[in-house]
């Protein structure tokens, strides 16, 4: 099922595959939503989650998916595996200092050196393939426009 934004706002001219919305639902409550018709209530009450807490889903939901067929070689088609991230926000800075990722697989019965095999493989599969962390660590610029204004920075809005 494909979806788009209802038809309050036109579409932005850099809609298009990947792109994600949220329409505010009440005060700082949103509703995030994909082109595949996923649905997030993003907020701090029951039932939603922070942006917080999305961030660091998207991190471990990155590494996970990213490790997942490297890893099914090495442990079995249907191993079992918890991903958890922690991190509290810094309230002075505004901002996480650090979120930390901890995995959990089925490493019994294995020697040790198939789980430093696994320990290393883990660890270069997200190095490689997880998007949402190679964006975060070394921090992306992040821009912010409001659409339908006239960008200040453009030559014509100097010559207003």
């Amino acid at each position: 099922m494909t979806s788009v934004p209802d038809d309050r706002f036109e579409l932005p001219e850099n809609f298009g595959p990947g792109s994600v919305w949220a329409d505010r639902t009440g005060e700082r409550t949103l509703v995030g939503r994909t082109q595949r018709g996923v649905e997030i209530p993003i907020g701090h009450g029951e039932g939603e989650v922070s942006p917080g807490e999305l961030l660091k889903l998207a991190l471990i939901g990155c590494a996970g998916m990213s490790t997942d067929v490297n890893l099914s070689r090495r442990l079995g088609e249907d191993f079992a595996m918890r991903l958890w991230a922690h991190g509290t926000s810094d309230e002075k800075q505004n901002r996480y200092l650090a979120i930390a990722e901890e995995v959990q697989l089925p490493l019994e019965g294995l020697t040790e050196q198939e789980v430093a095999a696994v320990v290393k493989v883990f660890g270069r599969a997200v190095a490689a393939g997880c998007t949402v962390e190679r964006t975060v660590v070394p921090g992306a610029e992040v821009t912010h426009r409001v659409l339908g204004v006239e960008d200040p920075d453009t030559p014509e809005a100097d010559q207003a």
